[in-house]
C-alpha cells in the first residue's frame, strides 16, 4: 500500500508539473495565440519522442514572498528528443510560470542541457518565451544567465546551436539567442531588445512600438538579429526541421548525405542565355542557384537582410553544401557592411561544421560612400575575407559576370585557398570596370583628343578585349576552366566528388584576431 502510495503521489506531481501556471495560465497563452511549453515541444520533436529532465525542480529563494509561488520545473521544461530520428536536447521557457522569468534554478536545468548537449555531440534547440531576470532572485538570476552565456560560447562551433523566439526576451536574454547559431521568430508574436519602447522614450524621448523596435521583421530585416521569420508558430517549427536537416550533428561529423533524386550531369540550357547582353542589367542569382543544386533543395538563411548577397544551404547530388552568392538584382550586387558580415559568419559557421562551399560571384566591387566608409567598410569587409582564408572546407567558386577590384579576391578566389574555380565566357576579370579604367589610364589622353568620346569607346573596346574577360585568369591558372554556364551543376558535382577528402589546416595557434 505504502508503494502504491507513492507511484500515486508521483504521478500526481508529474501531472502537476505538466500544467505549469496552471489551466488557467495556458488558456490565457492560447488567447494570445502562443503555445505552451510542451505544445511546442511536441510540434518541434519527432512524435513521442521528447524526454524531461527536471520536471520536479523548483526554486529555494524565501525573499519576497517566493514561498507561495513555488512551481515545479521553475518556468523551464527541458530534456532531449529526436529530430528525423537524431538526438537533439531543448529547453522551452514557460510563460504560464511567473512570465518565464529565469532565476538560480531555471537556469541550472538549461546549463544542464547545454553541458549533456556538448557532452554528447548533439544539437541545442532553445525556446525564448520569457520577460526576463527574475528581480526577486537578484544576482543569482544574474549569475544563471552568465552561465548560460558561458556554455553558449564553449559550444560554438562545436554543436549547432538554435534559438527560437516565441514570446518576448529582453535585456540580458537576447544575448544568449545572439551568441547561437541560428535564431528563428514568429511575426506578431516575437520581442527582442536590450531596452524596451519605454525606456528608450524616457531616456532618448523616442516614440516606437514594441513591434517596430524589436518584432521578427524588424530584426530579420534592418538589424540582422535574426535569421528566419515565420507567419506562426507551427511554420517556424517547421522551418526548425528542415534546417536540421541539413546540419551535422557536430563538429565531428559530416552534414547529413541523402540519396540524390536529381540527375548529377544535368544540363541546364536556360542558364546559357541568364546573364543579360548588358553588363549593367540585373538578373536574379537565385534562379542560378535553383538551377544548379538538386531541384528543391535551396534554403536561404536571412532572405530579407542584406539582399545584395545571397546565402543558404543546399544539397548537390545529395551532399549538403553552403552557398554564398553576390545578387545583381539588388544593389548589383555590390559588397558593403551589411553583406560582408551576413556573409562572413555563414562561412564560418559552414567551415566549423564541415560544409562545403560554393560560391557565385557577380560583384562590381565593394560600396563607395561616406557613410560605409565612417561605418567601417574596411573593418568589416575584413571580416569575410578572414572567415574565407581561414576556412579549410571544400570551397568552390563560379564566376558568372563581374568579379573587380578587391571583391574579386574576397569572393573565395583562387588566391586565398579557392580549391576549385571555374568562370562562366561572361565573366569580366579585372581591377575594375572598362569605363573606370579607361577614365584613370586615358585620362591625359582623352583631355587632349579632338573627338573624346570617340577615343573612349576605342579604348573601352580594347580593355574590354585584353581585361573583361575569364581568358586571362585561366592563362594564369587563376581560374581552373572556363565553362558553358548549361554544364555548371555537372561541372561543380564532380569537383565536390573530387574534393570530398580534402584535407587542409592552419598554423597551430589559440585563436587568430578577426577583426571584429
Amino acid at each position: 500500500m505504502a508503494s502504491d502510495n507513492g507511484i500515486q503521489k508521483l504521478r500526481r506531481l508529474k501531472e502537476e508539473a505538466k500544467l505549469g501556471g496552471g489551466a488557467d495560465a495556458i488558456a490565457k497563452q492560447h488567447e494570445k495565440g502562443k503555445l505552451s511549453a510542451r505544445e511546442r515541444l511536441a510540434k518541434l520533436l519527432d512524435e513521442g519522442s521528447f524526454q524531461e529532465l527536471d520536471a520536479l525542480v523548483t526554486h529555494h529563494v524565501g525573499d519576497y514572498g517566493m514561498d507561495e509561488r513555488v512551481s515545479l520545473g521553475d518556468g523551464v521544461v527541458t530534456g532531449y528528443g529526436t529530430i528525423h530520428g537524431r538526438l537533439t536536447y531543448v529547453f522551452a521557457q514557460d510563460f504560464t510560470v511567473m512570465g518565464g522569468s529565469l532565476g538560480q534554478a531555471h537556469a541550472a536545468k538549461i546549463v544542464k542541457v547545454q553541458e549533456l548537449a556538448m557532452k554528447n555531440g548533439a544539437p541545442i534547440i532553445g525556446l525564448n518565451d520569457s520577460g526576463g531576470a527574475r528581480i526577486q532572485e537578484g544576482i543569482l538570476a544574474l549569475g544563471g544567465y552568465a552561465e548560460i552565456f558561458l556554455d553558449n560560447t564553449l559550444a560554438s562551433g562545436v554543436i549547432p546551436q538554435v534559438s527560437v523566439i516565441v514570446g518576448p526576451s529582453a535585456g540580458g536574454a537576447v544575448y544568449s539567442p545572439a551568441l547561437t547559431d541560428f535564431t528563428f521568430m514568429v511575426k506578431d508574436t516575437s520581442k527582442m531588445f536590450i531596452t524596451g519602447p519605454d525606456v528608450i522614450k524616457a531616456v532618448t524621448h523616442e516614440d516606437v512600438s514594441a513591434e517596430d523596435l524589436g518584432g521578427a521583421m524588424a530584426h530579420n530585416k534592418a538589424s540582422g538579429v535574426a535569421h528566419f521569420a515565420a507567419d506562426d508558430e507551427d511554420s517556424c517549427f517547421d522551418m526548425v526541421r528542415t534546417l536540421f536537416s541539413y546540419l551535422p550533428q557536430n563538429n565531428l561529423e559530416d552534414p547529413p548525405a541523402v540519396t540524390p533524386k536529381d540527375n548529377p550531369a544535368r544540363a541546364e540550357a536556360s542558364l546559357d542565355t541568364i546573364v543579360p547582353g548588358n553588363p549593367n542589367d540585373p538578373y536574379d542569382m537565385k534562379q542560378v542557384i535553383t538551377k544548379v543544386v538538386d531541384m528543391g533543395s535551396f534554403f536561404e538563411v536571412q532572405q530579407h537582410f542584406a539582399p545584395n548577397i545571397v546565402i543558404g544551404f543546399a544539397r548537390l547530388d545529395g551532399m549538403v553544401v553552403g552557398i554564398v552568392a553576390n545578387q545583381p538584382a539588388a544593389m548589383a550586387g555590390v559588397l558593403d557592411i551589411n553583406a560582408s558580415v551576413k556573409a562572413a559568419r555563414f562561412v564560418r559557421f559552414c567551415d566549423a561544421f564541415n560544409i562545403p562551399i560554393i560560391t557565385f560571384v557577380d560583384v562590381p566591387g565593394f560600396m563607395p560612400g561616406v557613410a560605409q566608409e565612417h561605418g567601417g567598410i574596411i573593418r568589416h569587409g575584413a571580416k569575410l575575407i578572414y572567415a574565407y582564408c581561414e576556412a579549410t572546407v571544400p570551397k568552390l567558386t563560379v564566376i558568372t559576370r563581374k568579379a573587380y577590384g578587391g571583391a574579386y579576391i574576397v569572393m573565395s578566389s583562387k588566391h586565398i585557398r579557392g580549391d576549385f574555380n571555374v568562370a562562366w565566357p561572361s565573366a569580366e576579370i579585372a581591377v575594375m570596370g572598362a569605363e573606370g579604367a579607361v577614365n584613370i589610364i586615358h585620362r591625359k589622353e582623352l583631355a587632349a583628343a579632338a573627338d573624346p568620346e570617340s577615343l573612349r569607346k576605342e579604348l573601352v573596346a580594347e580593355y574590354k578585349a585584353k581585361f573583361a574577360n575569364p581568358y586571362t585568369a585561366a592563362s594564369w591558372g587563376y581560374v581552373d576552366d572556363v565553362i558553358e554556364p548549361s554544364q555548371t551543376r555537372a561541372t561543380l558535382v564532380n569537383a565536390l566528388r573530387m574534393l570530398q577528402n580534402k584535407r587542409d589546416s592552419n598554423p597551430p595557434k589559440k585563436h587568430g584576431n578577426m577583426p571584429l
